[in-house]
């Protein structure tokens, strides 16, 4: 990707294209390499989503658990834990604390009396729905450079990649915001 003459004549040039900013601090040639591009975005994000979910019990792992259990994915806890990588231990805590406040409810699963299922509990769909609403401005706030066209394709092709590399199911909501 350094080899492109054409790449760097744009860096070099900044009199001529005007696409690569004076105030950009990146060595030469990175901006150019997917890596770089990927783990910006990414860590800005990560930043993001942190400042949205921070308050919640569990923080992100605590967004994610609300997730699942608002699509029914949830299951029991043991394979809630599975499908979220998390530790059983750590899963037990984590679901304690988002029961004390009152977002999760544990119910017997009347096909095992010795398993528990997840639930969303009233509170706990509307904290989801505005911590989803919440998320969504902080993407929109990262995603300022581009068009509402240019956001829908980026998020469409990084879904088919993800999906492609196994990634993880997703909620309703986010599938019906790229469609």
């Amino acid at each position: 990707m350094f080899c492109l003459q054409d790449d760097r004549i744009n860096r070099t040039s900044p009199a001529l294209h005007s696409r690569y900013p004076e105030g950009v601090t990146t060595p030469s040639g990175v901006e150019a390499e997917l890596g770089w591009a990927l783990g910006t975005v990414t860590r800005a994000h990560l930043r993001a989503a942190q400042d949205v979910v921070g308050g919640l019990p569990g923080g992100p792992r605590g967004y994610q658990v609300l997730a699942a259990a608002a699509t029914g994915a949830a299951g029991s806890q043991l394979a809630l834990g599975r499908q979220l990588g998390v530790d059983r231990t750590v899963m037990t805590y984590l679901l304690d604390e988002l029961e004390q406040a009152g977002l999760v409810a544990r119910t017997p699963d009347p096909a095992d009396r010795r398993a528990r299922r997840i639930t969303l509990t009233e509170d706990g769909q509307a904290r989801l729905c505005a911590l989803e609403r919440s998320l969504r401005a902080a993407e929109d706030d990262l995603l300022a450079p581009l068009d509402d066209g240019e956001r829908a394709a980026l998020r469409k092709l990084l879904l088919r990649v993800a999906t492609h590399l196994g990634g993880p199911t997703i909620t309703c909501t986010e599938a019906e915001a790229l469609s």
